[in-house]
Protein backbone atom coordinates (compact mmCIF):
# COMPACT_ATOMS: atom_id res chain seq x y z
CA UNK A 1 0.00 0.00 0.00
CA UNK A 2 1.34 3.42 -0.99
CA UNK A 3 1.41 6.17 1.63
CA UNK A 4 0.14 9.75 1.62
CA UNK A 5 2.49 12.36 3.10
CA UNK A 6 0.36 14.94 4.95
CA UNK A 7 3.21 17.45 5.38
CA UNK A 8 5.93 18.51 2.96
CA UNK A 9 7.53 21.65 1.54
CA UNK A 10 8.89 22.12 -1.95
CA UNK A 11 9.86 24.80 -4.46
CA UNK A 12 10.02 24.72 -8.24
CA UNK A 13 13.45 26.33 -8.32
CA UNK A 14 16.35 26.48 -5.90
CA UNK A 15 16.38 29.77 -4.03
CA UNK A 16 18.08 31.27 -1.02
CA UNK A 17 19.49 28.77 1.47
CA UNK A 18 17.39 28.05 4.52
CA UNK A 19 18.67 29.93 7.56
CA UNK A 20 21.69 28.30 9.21
CA UNK A 21 21.99 25.58 6.57
CA UNK A 22 23.57 24.99 3.19
CA UNK A 23 20.28 23.63 1.85
CA UNK A 24 17.15 24.72 0.08
CA UNK A 25 13.81 22.95 -0.17
CA UNK A 26 13.67 19.93 -2.46
CA UNK A 27 12.37 20.48 -5.93
CA UNK A 28 9.34 18.35 -6.82
CA UNK A 29 11.59 16.04 -8.82
CA UNK A 30 13.93 15.53 -5.87
CA UNK A 31 10.96 14.79 -3.62
CA UNK A 32 9.58 12.17 -5.95
CA UNK A 33 12.97 10.42 -6.02
CA UNK A 34 12.93 10.23 -2.21
CA UNK A 35 9.33 9.03 -2.23
CA UNK A 36 10.28 5.98 -4.27
CA UNK A 37 12.24 4.65 -1.29
CA UNK A 38 9.57 5.69 1.22
CA UNK A 39 6.61 4.25 -0.66
CA UNK A 40 4.79 7.58 -0.92
CA UNK A 41 2.31 8.12 -3.74
CA UNK A 42 0.80 11.51 -2.85
CA UNK A 43 2.06 14.44 -0.76
CA UNK A 44 0.39 17.55 0.62
CA UNK A 45 2.39 20.73 -0.04
CA UNK A 46 2.25 23.32 2.74
CA UNK A 47 3.25 26.78 1.43
CA UNK A 48 5.59 28.97 3.47
CA UNK A 49 4.11 32.42 4.08
CA UNK A 50 4.87 33.42 7.69
CA UNK A 51 7.82 35.84 7.92
CA UNK A 52 9.15 34.15 11.07
CA UNK A 53 10.29 31.14 9.03
CA UNK A 54 10.45 32.31 5.42
CA UNK A 55 12.75 34.59 3.46
CA UNK A 56 9.96 35.16 0.98
CA UNK A 57 6.34 34.12 0.89
CA UNK A 58 5.56 31.32 -1.54
CA UNK A 59 2.90 32.12 -4.09
CA UNK A 60 -0.11 29.87 -4.35
CA UNK A 61 0.38 30.07 -8.10
CA UNK A 62 3.67 28.20 -7.73
CA UNK A 63 2.03 25.51 -5.61
CA UNK A 64 -0.85 25.08 -8.05
CA UNK A 65 1.59 24.82 -10.98
CA UNK A 66 3.45 22.02 -9.18
CA UNK A 67 0.26 20.05 -8.54
CA UNK A 68 -0.76 20.47 -12.19
CA UNK A 69 2.69 19.45 -13.46
CA UNK A 70 2.65 16.21 -11.45
CA UNK A 71 -0.96 14.98 -11.56
CA UNK A 72 -1.82 12.51 -8.85
CA UNK A 73 1.37 13.18 -6.89
CA UNK A 74 0.64 16.39 -4.99
CA UNK A 75 -2.26 18.05 -3.17
CA UNK A 76 -2.00 21.37 -1.34
CA UNK A 77 -3.09 23.50 1.56
CA UNK A 78 -3.50 27.25 1.45
CA UNK A 79 -1.61 29.09 4.21
CA UNK A 80 -2.92 32.35 5.64
CA UNK A 81 -1.02 34.47 8.14
CA UNK A 82 -3.41 35.61 10.92
CA UNK A 83 -1.97 39.12 10.49
CA UNK A 84 -2.95 39.30 6.82
CA UNK A 85 -5.57 41.75 5.56
CA UNK A 86 -4.77 44.76 7.77
CA UNK A 87 -3.47 42.84 10.82
CA UNK A 88 -6.95 42.87 12.32
CA UNK A 89 -9.05 40.38 14.31
CA UNK A 90 -11.91 41.31 11.99
CA UNK A 91 -10.24 40.28 8.70
CA UNK A 92 -12.59 38.39 6.40
CA UNK A 93 -10.55 35.27 5.73
CA UNK A 94 -13.61 33.44 4.44
CA UNK A 95 -13.28 35.34 1.17
CA UNK A 96 -9.75 33.97 0.68
CA UNK A 97 -10.57 30.49 1.92
CA UNK A 98 -13.56 30.10 -0.38
CA UNK A 99 -11.52 31.28 -3.35
CA UNK A 100 -8.58 28.93 -2.76
CA UNK A 101 -10.82 26.06 -1.75
CA UNK A 102 -12.46 26.48 -5.14
CA UNK A 103 -9.02 26.09 -6.75
CA UNK A 104 -8.38 22.86 -4.89
CA UNK A 105 -6.90 23.76 -1.49
CA UNK A 106 -7.75 21.06 1.06
CA UNK A 107 -6.87 22.81 4.32
CA UNK A 108 -4.80 25.56 5.94
CA UNK A 109 -1.20 25.35 7.06
CA UNK A 110 1.40 25.01 8.16
CA UNK A 111 0.49 27.89 10.50
CA UNK A 112 3.80 29.21 11.87
CA UNK A 113 2.95 32.78 12.93
CA UNK A 114 4.49 33.53 16.33
CA UNK A 115 1.25 34.54 18.00
CA UNK A 116 -0.56 33.05 20.98
CA UNK A 117 -3.36 30.57 20.38
CA UNK A 118 -5.78 32.99 22.06
CA UNK A 119 -4.57 36.09 20.21
CA UNK A 120 -7.72 37.58 18.65
CA UNK A 121 -6.10 37.41 15.20
CA UNK A 122 -5.33 33.71 15.60
CA UNK A 123 -8.83 32.98 16.83
CA UNK A 124 -10.26 34.92 13.91
CA UNK A 125 -8.37 32.68 11.48
CA UNK A 126 -9.54 29.57 13.33
CA UNK A 127 -13.11 30.83 13.23
CA UNK A 128 -13.05 31.25 9.45
CA UNK A 129 -11.34 27.86 8.97
CA UNK A 130 -14.07 26.22 11.04
CA UNK A 131 -16.80 28.03 9.14
CA UNK A 132 -15.35 26.88 5.80
CA UNK A 133 -14.56 23.30 6.87
CA UNK A 134 -10.81 23.70 6.34
CA UNK A 135 -8.63 21.61 8.70
CA UNK A 136 -5.46 23.26 9.99
CA UNK A 137 -1.90 22.06 10.52
CA UNK A 138 -0.04 24.13 13.10
CA UNK A 139 3.48 24.40 14.50
CA UNK A 140 3.92 25.25 18.20
CA UNK A 141 6.62 27.56 19.58
CA UNK A 142 7.76 27.48 23.23
CA UNK A 143 8.14 31.26 23.31
CA UNK A 144 6.98 34.57 21.90
CA UNK A 145 9.84 36.06 19.92
CA UNK A 146 12.89 34.36 18.45
CA UNK A 147 11.16 31.29 17.01
CA UNK A 148 8.30 30.47 14.67
CA UNK A 149 5.03 28.79 15.57
CA UNK A 150 1.92 29.51 17.62
CA UNK A 151 2.98 30.14 21.20
CA UNK A 152 1.87 27.88 24.03
CA UNK A 153 3.25 27.06 27.47
CA UNK A 154 3.87 23.67 29.09
CA UNK A 155 0.61 21.77 29.41
CA UNK A 156 -0.72 23.36 26.20
CA UNK A 157 -3.47 25.49 27.77
CA UNK A 158 -3.67 27.64 24.66
CA UNK A 159 -4.25 24.67 22.41
CA UNK A 160 -6.89 23.30 24.76
CA UNK A 161 -8.68 26.62 24.70
CA UNK A 162 -8.77 26.56 20.90
CA UNK A 163 -9.97 22.95 20.81
CA UNK A 164 -12.85 23.84 23.12
CA UNK A 165 -13.73 27.10 21.39
CA UNK A 166 -13.71 25.64 17.86
CA UNK A 167 -15.07 22.10 18.29
CA UNK A 168 -15.91 21.62 14.62
CA UNK A 169 -12.41 22.58 13.44
CA UNK A 170 -9.97 19.72 12.89
CA UNK A 171 -6.54 20.59 14.35
CA UNK A 172 -3.48 18.60 13.22
CA UNK A 173 -0.73 19.08 15.82
CA UNK A 174 2.94 19.12 14.86
CA UNK A 175 6.42 20.19 16.07
CA UNK A 176 8.67 19.45 19.02
CA UNK A 177 6.66 21.35 21.69
CA UNK A 178 3.54 19.47 20.58
CA UNK A 179 4.94 15.93 20.49
CA UNK A 180 7.18 16.40 23.53
CA UNK A 181 3.94 16.65 25.53
CA UNK A 182 3.14 13.01 24.80
CA UNK A 183 4.84 12.19 28.11
CA UNK A 184 4.76 13.63 31.60
CA UNK A 185 7.65 15.36 33.35
CA UNK A 186 8.41 17.81 30.55
CA UNK A 187 10.79 20.71 31.24
CA UNK A 188 11.38 23.97 29.41
CA UNK A 189 14.82 22.71 28.39
CA UNK A 190 13.36 19.62 26.70
CA UNK A 191 10.15 20.85 25.16
CA UNK A 192 11.69 22.19 21.94
CA UNK A 193 13.77 19.05 21.49
CA UNK A 194 13.45 15.30 21.51
CA UNK A 195 12.86 13.80 24.96
CA UNK A 196 14.00 10.21 25.38
CA UNK A 197 13.08 7.24 27.53
CA UNK A 198 9.92 5.57 28.73
CA UNK A 199 6.67 7.46 28.31
CA UNK A 200 4.15 8.00 31.07
CA UNK A 201 1.10 9.18 29.11
CA UNK A 202 1.02 12.96 29.17
CA UNK A 203 -0.89 15.96 27.91
CA UNK A 204 -1.29 14.91 24.27
CA UNK A 205 -2.93 11.66 25.35
CA UNK A 206 -5.25 13.56 27.69
CA UNK A 207 -6.20 16.13 25.03
CA UNK A 208 -6.80 13.54 22.31
CA UNK A 209 -9.05 11.56 24.63
CA UNK A 210 -10.99 14.68 25.59
CA UNK A 211 -11.23 16.49 22.24
CA UNK A 212 -12.20 14.51 19.13
CA UNK A 213 -11.13 17.44 16.93
CA UNK A 214 -7.45 17.05 17.90
CA UNK A 215 -5.40 14.99 15.45
CA UNK A 216 -1.71 14.22 15.13
CA UNK A 217 0.62 15.06 12.23
CA UNK A 218 3.41 12.49 12.68
CA UNK A 219 5.87 14.24 10.39
CA UNK A 220 9.47 15.22 11.13
CA UNK A 221 11.71 13.80 13.81
CA UNK A 222 9.35 15.13 16.49
CA UNK A 223 6.55 12.78 15.48
CA UNK A 224 8.90 9.86 14.93
CA UNK A 225 10.63 10.41 18.27
CA UNK A 226 7.29 10.51 20.10
CA UNK A 227 6.43 7.06 18.71
CA UNK A 228 9.85 5.39 18.74
CA UNK A 229 11.35 6.56 22.06
CA UNK A 230 9.22 3.97 23.88
CA UNK A 231 8.08 1.55 21.15
CA UNK A 232 5.54 -0.38 23.22
CA UNK A 233 3.85 2.86 24.22
CA UNK A 234 4.10 4.08 20.62
CA UNK A 235 2.35 1.03 19.19
CA UNK A 236 -0.45 1.36 21.76
CA UNK A 237 -0.84 5.08 21.03
CA UNK A 238 -1.03 4.43 17.30
CA UNK A 239 -3.71 1.79 17.84
CA UNK A 240 -5.81 3.93 20.19
CA UNK A 241 -5.80 7.01 17.98
CA UNK A 242 -5.42 5.40 14.56
CA UNK A 243 -8.47 7.27 13.26
CA UNK A 244 -6.83 10.65 13.93
CA UNK A 245 -3.16 10.20 13.08
CA UNK A 246 -1.53 11.07 9.77
CA UNK A 247 1.73 9.87 8.29
CA UNK A 248 4.02 12.70 7.18
CA UNK A 249 7.65 13.49 6.47
CA UNK A 250 8.23 17.28 6.62
CA UNK A 251 11.15 16.81 4.25
CA UNK A 252 12.79 20.23 4.03
CA UNK A 253 16.04 19.45 2.16
CA UNK A 254 17.41 16.76 -0.19
CA UNK A 255 19.63 15.30 2.53
CA UNK A 256 16.78 14.78 5.03
CA UNK A 257 16.24 11.17 6.06
CA UNK A 258 12.87 10.50 7.65
CA UNK A 259 12.81 7.12 9.49
CA UNK A 260 9.09 7.01 10.35
CA UNK A 261 8.08 5.32 7.09
CA UNK A 262 10.36 2.32 7.54
CA UNK A 263 9.57 2.17 11.28
CA UNK A 264 5.86 1.85 10.54
CA UNK A 265 6.55 -0.74 7.82
CA UNK A 266 8.59 -2.80 10.27
CA UNK A 267 5.93 -2.45 12.97
CA UNK A 268 3.14 -3.84 10.80
CA UNK A 269 5.40 -6.46 9.24
CA UNK A 270 6.34 -7.82 12.65
CA UNK A 271 2.81 -7.75 14.00
CA UNK A 272 3.49 -4.99 16.51
CA UNK A 273 0.98 -2.70 14.75
CA UNK A 274 -2.28 -3.94 13.30
CA UNK A 275 -2.82 -3.80 9.55
CA UNK A 276 -5.98 -1.76 10.08
CA UNK A 277 -4.22 0.94 12.11
CA UNK A 278 -1.30 1.02 9.69
CA UNK A 279 -3.54 1.56 6.67
CA UNK A 280 -5.51 4.33 8.36
CA UNK A 281 -2.41 6.20 9.51
CA UNK A 282 -0.45 5.80 6.29
CA UNK A 283 -3.23 6.47 3.81
CA UNK A 284 -6.94 6.15 4.61
CA UNK A 285 -7.18 9.05 7.08
CA UNK A 286 -5.50 11.35 4.58
CA UNK A 287 -7.80 10.14 1.80
CA UNK A 288 -10.80 11.07 3.93
CA UNK A 289 -9.30 14.47 4.86
CA UNK A 290 -8.44 15.33 1.26
CA UNK A 291 -11.72 14.04 -0.13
Amino acid sequence: MKKIDIHVHTAQKKGINRHGTASTFCTPGELLEKYEALGVELAVILPCVNPECSYGAQSYGEIIEITEAYPGRFAWFVNIDPRALANSPDSDFSYMLQYYKGLGAKGVGEICANLAFDDPRTENLFSHCEKNDMPVIFHISPCLGGLYGLYDSIGLPGLEGALAKFPKLKFLGHSQPFWAEIGKGLTEELRNGYPSGKVEPGRIVELMRKYPNLCGDLSANSGYNAMARDPEFGYAFLEEFCDRLYFGTDICAPENEMPLSHWLDEAVGSGKLSRGAYEKICRKNAEALLG
